[in-house]
């Protein structure tokens, strides 16, 4: 490679190495159909050799597209999120995008912070997971008029909001298909380890909780569930606590795949060996290293990232004017945490 030995490489150093004017440089390196192929593969090998990286601010000031999106996203630790990041860079890429990953740990300051900054970096579009009480940041986003697409929450939304686009999982039969599956098994007392209400999947999953409740005729009492972080780590105290009330529960329902595993070590260290003694189901289908399998609600991580990819394209390529708004279809895995109430005693 025959690198300058400082200092950047500009259109100039490669007109006088090729002998080609700045002009003809510039145009061929942005594919103009004007210069010829053989000019362009010419200029192309040379600003290779010599190392050349495009300036993006002067790109985007003559066109106005930066060819970045923002992905904003709670805790990319989680694997529900880190899975669904890397396939959205990767179909971004492939069209052509470069990624730029933020982790607000579901606090609306961080939030505000990367909606800031990607709004400042001149991104052509976002794809984020709002976190609870992050309102104002997407008003934030509709003030700027940066096109955007939520993934796996939707938003409260204002009578003259324009209406946002999302992609999420069906969360309220995502409730109520766990309880039922715990309900059939004979269970009664059905501890419910959840998220925030702010957050609209805890709230719906919430709403399937209490409808398969009332459907099998067990009364709702508001004892059993529990509002914990769901960020990996920082509810361990407040799980603890709940698990360890004395109410008298034989299976628990968690929010996520996460907080599951955590109760499941949780309850195990208090004596209770899971499914033997206590039953537990999850939200998120993610396999761990782990002996047991975790029955869990399964979406598919992969289509909601496609789906939210194709909507932001859409989007920017003024293929789409109003909001596209997609809800999958979610499915109970069977795993080894579940068990008849009978077979627990």
């Amino acid at each position: 490679m025959a690198y300058k030995k400082t200092g950047t490489v500009t259109l100039k150093d490669i007109a006088a190495a090729t002998g080609f004017s700045a002009n003809t440089v510039s145009r061929a390196l942005s594919d103009k159909p004007d210069i010829s192929e053989e000019t362009k593969e010419i200029i192309r090998k040379k600003a290779e050799e010599m190392g050349y990286i495009a300036n993006a601010l002067a790109s985007f000031l003559r066109s106005g597209v930066s060819r970045n999106i923002s992905i904003i996203v709670g805790d990319i630790s989680n694997p529900h999120f880190s899975v669904m990041v890397k396939e959205m860079q990767m179909l971004l890429q492939k069209k052509g995008y470069n990624s730029i990953i933020f982790n607000t740990e579901e606090k609306p300051e961080m939030e505000r912070q990367a909606v800031t900054v990607s709004i400042s970096q001149n991104v052509d579009g976002i794809i984020i997971c709002p976190t609870p009480g992050g309102e104002a940041n997407i008003g934030l986003l509709r003030h700027y008029g940066k096109p955007f697409v939520l993934i796996g929450r939707r938003i409260k939304e204002n009578p003259g909001d324009k209406k946002a686009s999302y992609v999420i999982c069906d969360d309220e039969n995502s409730g109520y298909i766990a309880t039922r599956c715990l309900l059939n098994k004979g269970h009664r007392r059905v501890l419910f380890l959840n998220g925030p209400k702010e957050i609209s999947s805890a709230a719906e999953r919430l709403a399937g909780y209490r409808r398969a409740l009332k459907e099998a005729g067990v009364p709702y009492d508001g004892r059993l569930v529990h509002t914990v972080p769901v960020t990996a780590g920082r509810g361990a105290e407040r799980m603890r606590r709940a698990l360890s009330s004395e109410q008298d529960y034989t299976a628990v329902l968690a929010f996520s795949d996460i907080l599951a595993w955590q109760a499941v070590c949780i309850l195990e260290d208090l004596g209770k060996k899971v499914p033997q003694d206590c039953s537990v189901i999850g939200f998120d289908n993610i396999r761990f290293a782990y002996p047991q399998h975790l029955t869990t609600i399964s979406s598919s991580k992969t289509t909601m990232a496609k789906k939210c990819v194709e909507i932001l394209l859409k989007h920017l390529g003024g293929r789409k004017e109003g909001a596209e708004r997609i809800v999958l279809e979610t499915e109970l895995i069977q795993g080894d945490t579940v068990k008849k109430k009978e077979e627990q005693e």
